[in-house]
């Protein structure tokens, strides 16, 4: 049975554990060594994950049989019918065990309950995840390469599906 709950400020270290553990992994074919360590410590460092939770970033953390296994963020603005996620990450472990799906349907889920219409992320064109994407109907609508700092890009598809 998987358990989704949300994370407070007190899971920051749970989040930053399963990142460093996920990362190298689910980038290493795809990012440099060093692009992931740049990113880790841009995006999960503690001031980093605090000022997101501040900016109305969602964090939920999903628990199986065996412990934590995945998170995911996502945020819904007052400006726009159009909510984002920002990361879902699943430990290897528990790939096809339906971790990822469980987080992406309670967003979904979540997102509705705030009239929201669509949702909308960012993929990595190389990610495999792309797939797993395309199985909850997200359609490829753009690409972006975004400029991260220290010649580093971020070489995306933007996805969107109905919500």
């Amino acid at each position: 049975m998987i358990t989704i709950t949300e994370a407070t400020a007190g899971d920051i270290p749970v989040i930053q554990d399963l990142a460093e553990r996920i990362w190298p992994e689910a980038f290493g074919e795809i990012l440099s060594p060093g692009q992931i360590t740049y990113m880790l410590d841009w995006m999960y460092s503690p001031e980093s994950l605090s000022g997101q939770m501040a900016d109305g970033h969602r964090f939920l953390l999903a628990s199986d049989g065996d412990g934590c296994a995945g998170y995911c963020s996502y945020q819904v603005t007052r400006e726009s019918a159009t909510a984002k996620l920002h990361k879902i990450y699943v430990l290897a472990s528990a790939h096809g065990k339906g971790v990822g799906a469980a987080l992406l349907t309670e967003v979904i889920r979540r997102v509705r309950q705030q009239r929201v219409s669509r949702l909308r992320l960012n993929v990595n064109r190389q990610n495999r995840a792309v797939g797993f994407y395309e199985k909850f109907g997200f359609k490829i609508v753009d690409t972006e390469d975004n400029d991260i700092g220290r010649g580093y890009f971020m070489n995306d598809y933007v996805m969107e599906v109905a919500v």
